[in-house]
């Protein structure tokens, strides 16, 4: 624990400020004389930095697989990612280290392994009994492209089909091929002079797994005899085959094509189908075969004992269906359901009540895995209704533009949040519950609770609770329902600034405490939201338009004349307050047919019902100047104790009190310096050229971006890199130009040098570095607050930093937080009774801190964080007592300051991938990791630090990811991540008398063994491909901790003390262990075998 002697510092560096009058020397001493020690408590062991969880629906999904009796899904990406779902609340997300897209999975059925297979051909084993699951092995094909894979449920050995049509056949305990391959000139006839393609399907006979059906791609089929190493027969189709699945008696198989036919072919006839069906195709006369229609890409042939077979089946549209959405279509006895979808589908499973392939398969759901959601449709019930998703899916609906993280909220705010969303639920959903119920939860080491606040492109606002490191939707509000809506494009008023998405959330301003939200749009639109359980009907929307310019018009003022700067304290004995004023938009053009006085867009004016949740207390827009669009805002804050909300853009600021609804400050940026602007401006005429579309649409991957678009407001994006210029001069043209208000804070603080107590007020940063603080002067509360005039006035007091300002903070005495005044949430749409407003009359808005009842002698500690360096200042003395340069190269894209530990710490965000953190008020660095190099803007716009260590940021469109840098929660994680593996008895084998020892048995397992062990078929071609111990090796294997075995021995013990037995589970256990040790010796025989050849001798 360190000490910091405040006078010792003080006395140091008095130099620092530049002017200091007699009265702030004076009260430096007094401060000094003091003793003030500051304990600092944060120490960097006190931080790690490790990713937590990431929620949301996997980005480019490519591969699907469900483990009917673990009850686990398993979705694979394009990017290689893979994340596993179980009960609601038990997910994980997994990485391929080489990025290679995933394009198939295959569970070990209930053995808590799982196999993929990835486009730069290798094969993995994860073993997913482990809370983080690992790679055992890796296998890499070096000659063949891997096409298609197939693991017979319980057995070892797994067929890998390649683009070359042969078929190799892997050991999944010791992930090494086996010397058994058919090649794809001895499986179709010798007469066949054509190449039949890739292989796009194998399986085995569910009745005979020494038969294996073999699809290829030009339309032929193969049932190989694995025995006799030859083919029993051959199915020739002039249609290439998408698809092929087996009827569970092995007498039939269905194949889908690519002219949208399903041909069902007995075994025994392989002359021609059995019968050939389109199921969209409309049927001609006279007997000719219906149209072609679009390829059905997958078909599943599902049988149940009381009905009629299930044949389900993706794509097969016919081609006249311009526009139609994609479509599942499911086939049960003569009826045709065809089920719309949003989005196109990637792949689809039917879940089944048995995992045995030759029993009745009973199907009740199936899983459809779409381009952007998963929607899972109940068989069961007529209509096939969908299961009301229980997981986070729906964080991308629309595209998310900006978020907030709010930790250690109010205990009473979810509850409250939920029961105003619980009522927004759509109805029609299956009655049955979510079938994916695999898993268990971890334990709660966390009690506080976590709010995430997402705003979108279309102008929602999404509520998440995210306690505990899961994720739930609370409730959604719907910005955009107070404006008019154009019909089409030409309805669209001519006065909008952006192109396409007119409603989007930029800024989200809002106190837990008083639950007051404010929110900015990109089309310079703000809103202000009280929250209450009634719901109203609002004859008239309250609305307020501010004229906010930042230039002087050469046409107005010819002579460059300023407009009169704001009095500064000593200019008179009164100092004048700013004259509240609002711009009703009486005109839409002026006289020069420029568009003036005209919002972006239009509110309603019929009455607005408004359901419980939050309610719309105030609008605000920004209109159009002298033809001047007005800047998107760049600034927002919202004060619930002042009844103020204040916001900036490149023009200037705009105070307004929502409870008078007047406009209290409306200064362009050059006019808050008065007569202090330290830079030289030039006059110039406001930009006759439309605005950019600045909309924060979601940027897609690999799309060019107009040089302005989605800018952030203090950065200049070249080509959509960060790298950024910045002239160091302060009289650079372009540089003054764009000086805007970036960062707001409403405080109770000294606003002078000569202020011998704190008082209500707001500091303003802007991207020059500069610090101004405007002084509030609010009247008494109740009935008087919406009389009397707030009184707004400049204190003078200018700060001065490098870099944009991004973030401040005060601390008091102690160096604890001081939060800003609030006031507790009340229901306002209720009438209060005569004590609640006695209460309400004496009500006046204090700071919760300490502050609000300090000593005179007594100071505080101004925290402010710019891009490029930390100051602390000490109030009211104004003198630096620490600074932090806290980078050179690069820039800070977020700054918070954030409880931890019982302390506060600054944590920022760096564009070069640094997070860091520094102690206060001292500034001392406590952690620096590189984590995340800035690739696109979305990271920069999301990113966001809260209390008790945590922070997230969108990792791609359609995912969060939640990362935290306490220690205490790095070591916690382990515990609070749920178990996707729990030990499940196997179904038993169906008619286990009449197949013993053919199905499911013991013996079946020493067959394939015979076939394909190295005694029966020799070794494989060394070339062929290349073995790669994982994480979790030989070693892993043997080890107690890691590998399927060690923890297959563990599950074993443990259910041995329950007093159950293991069974078959148990030989399979032993049997692992033994091909393990038989491994590691054939390992180490090779190595003795080649240890002294020298290279050329391989």
């Amino acid at each position: 624990m360190r000490k910091f002697n405040i006078r010792k510092v003080l006395d140091g560096l008095t130099a620092v400020s530049a002017v200091a009058s007699a009265s702030s020397t004076a009260q430096q001493q007094q401060a000094g004389n003091r003793e003030t020690e500051i304990q600092e408590t944060l120490q960097s062991e006190h931080f790690q930095l490790c990713k937590t969880v990431r929620h949301g629906f996997p980005y480019q999904p490519s591969a699907l697989a469900f483990d009917p009796v673990q009850k686990i899904l398993a979705i694979g990406t394009q990017t290689g990612a893979l994340r596993l779902f179980g009960r609601p609340g038990v997910e994980c997300y997994c990485q391929h280290e080489s990025g290679a897209a995933v394009i198939q999975l295959q569970f070990l059925i209930n053995e808590g392994a799982l196999v993929s297979a990835l486009a730069d051909d290798t094969l993995h084993l994860w073993n997913l009994r482990q809370k983080r699951p690992a790679i055992l092995h890796s296998l890499k094909f070096n000659r063949e492209r891997i096409t298609f894979c197939h693991l017979p449920f319980q057995s070892k050995w797994l067929y890998v089909g390649t683009e070359r049509g042969n078929i190799h056949i892997v050991n999944v305990e010791s992930f090494t091929l086996s010397g058994y391959v058919i090649m794809w000139n001895k499986a179709i006839e010798l007469s066949s002079k054509s190449h039949p393609g890739p292989v796009v399907h194998i399986s085995d006979n569910p009745m005979d797994e020494g038969k294996l059906l073999i699809g290829f791609e030009s339309g032929t089929v193969v049932l190989w005899d694995l025995k006799s190493k030859k083919a029993d027969y051959r199915y020739t189709h002039d249609e290439a085959i998408h698809s092929v699945a087996w009827h569970h008696e092995g007498k039939q198989f269905v194949c889908s094509h690519s002219d949208g036919t399903l041909t069902i072919w007995n075994v025994k006839s392989p002359t021609k189908p059995f019968q050939t069906i389109t199921p969209h195709g409309k049927q001609l006369k006279d007997g000719k075969k219906p149209e072609p229609c679009k390829p059905i890409l997958k078909v599943e042939y599902k049988t149940t004992r009381s009905g009629e077979p299930f044949i389900i089946l993706s794509g097969g549209l016919s081609y006249d269906t311009v526009g139609r959405r994609p479509c599942l279509t499911v086939m049960h006895g003569k009826s045709t359901a065809v089920l719309e979808m949003d989005y196109s589908i990637v792949d689809f499973l039917t879940l089944c009540e048995t995992p045995y392939p030759n029993d009745f398969q009973e199907p009740y759901a199936v899983v459809v895995l779409l381009e952007k959601d998963l929607v899972l449709i109940d068989l069961a019930q007529n209509g096939y209704p969908i299961f009301e998703n229980p997981y986070p899916l729906t964080i991308h609906e629309s595209p998310v533009t900006c978020c907030e993280y709010f930790a250690d909220c109010p205990v009473d705010l979810i509850p409250a949040l939920y029961s105003v969303g619980a009522r927004q639920k759509r109805q029609g959903y299956s009655k049955k519950e979510w079938p994916i119920s695999g898993g268990n939860w971890g334990l709660i080491t966390q009690s506080y609770p976590e709010i995430i606040i997402t705003g979108h492109a279309d102008g929602s606002i999404k509520f998440w609770d995210a306690s505990a490191i899961t994720l739930q939707v609370l409730y959604k509000l719907k910005t955009a329902k107070v404006f008019e809506k154009s019909r089409n494009k030409d309805d669209r008023p001519n006065t909008d600034i952006v192109d396409e998405d007119p409603y989007a959330i930029q800024i989200i301003s809002w106190c837990p405490e008083s639950r007051m939200l404010c929110i900015a749009g990109v089309s310079a639109h703000v809103i202000i939201y009280r929250f209450s359980k009634q719901e109203v009907t609002t004859e008239v929307i309250p609305m307020l338009e501010v004229r906010l310019l930042y230039e002087i018009n050469d046409v107005e003022s010819p002579d460059g004349e300023q407009v009169p700067p704001l009095p500064t304290p000593g200019t008179g004995s009164n100092p004048q307050s700013i004259v509240p004023q609002s711009h009703p938009s009486t005109s839409s053009s002026s006289s020069d047919g420029l568009r003036d006085n005209v919002p972006c867009l239009k509110v309603k004016n019929s009455p607005l019902k408004q359901s419980p949740g939050y309610q719309i207390e105030l609008v605000i827009q920004l209109v159009w100047v002298s033809g001047e669009p007005p800047q998107q805002i760049t600034s927002l804050a919202v004060n619930s104790a002042y009844g103020l909300v204040v916001f900036g853009n490149c023009n200037g600021i705009a105070m307004v009190d929502y409870l008078q609804k007047t406009v209290l400050l409306n200064l362009g940026t050059i006019e808050l310096y008065g007569s202090n602007d330290p830079y030289r401006r030039e006059p110039r005429s406001p930009r006759k050229s439309r605005q950019p579309s600045g909309g924060l649409c979601d940027i897609n991957e690999g799309t060019v971006v107009p040089e302005d678009r989605c800018k952030s407001p203090t950065s200049d994006v070249k080509d959509n890199s960060f790298s950024r210029s910045r002239s160091s001069s302060v009289t650079s043209i372009d540089k003054e130009s764009r000086e805007a208000i970036s960062a707001l804070h409403f405080c109770e603080t000294f606003t002078r040098k000569t202020d011998t107590s704190p008082s209500p007020c707001l500091w303003v940063g802007t991207t020059l570095g500069t610090v101004l603080v405007i002084v509030l002067n609010l009247p008494p509360g109740g009935e008087q607050r919406l009389l009397q005039p707030v009184i707004v006035s400049p204190s003078g007091t200018i700060l001065r930093l490098k870099g944009a300002i991004l973030r401040m903070a005060f601390l008091d005495t102690t160096g604890s937080l001081v939060p800003p005044a609030h006031e507790p949430w009340r229901e306002h749409n209720v009438p209060e009774d005569k004590d609640e407003k006695d209460k309400s009359k004496k009500r006046r808005p204090v700071s919760v801190s300490p502050s609000s009842s300090q000593e005179i002698s007594e100071n505080q500690y101004a925290v402010i964080c710019s891009e490029k360096q930390a100051k602390v200042i000490s109030l009211p003395s104004q003198n630096c007592i620490y600074k932090q340069n806290i980078t050179e190269t690069s820039f800070v894209l977020r700054g918070d300051i954030v409880s931890l530990s019982n302390s506060i710490c600054l944590a920022c965000f760096c564009a070069n991938g640094h997070i860091m953190t520094f102690s206060l008020p001292s500034l001392r660095p406590l952690l620096d990791v590189y984590y995340l190099p800035l690739t696109n803007m979305r990271i920069a716009r999301t990113f966001c630090f809260t209390n008790n260590g945590q922070a997230l940021y969108l990792v791609s469109p359609t995912e969060i990811q939640r990362l935290t840098y306490s220690q205490e929660t790095c070591e916690n994680l382990q515990e609070m991540l749920g178990e996707l593996f729990t030990p499940v008895e196997t179904p038993e084998a169906p008619n286990r008398g009449f197949f013993k020892g053919l199905f499911g048995g013991g013996a079946q397992s020493l067959d394939r063994e015979e076939l394909f062990g190295e005694s029966a078929s020799g070794k494989a071609s060394r070339s062929l491909a290349q073995h790669i111990p994982g994480p979790g090796g030989i070693e892993g294997v043997k080890g107690a901790a890691s590998g399927v075995v060690g923890e297959l021995a563990r599950a074993r013990l443990a259910l041995d003390e329950r007093g159950q037995k293991l069974g078959e589970l148990e030989e399979k256990t032993a049997a692992m262990l033994y091909s393990a040790d038989s491994f590691s010796k054939h390992a180490h025989e090779m190595m003795l075998k080649y240890k002294d050849k020298k290279w050329y001798q391989f």
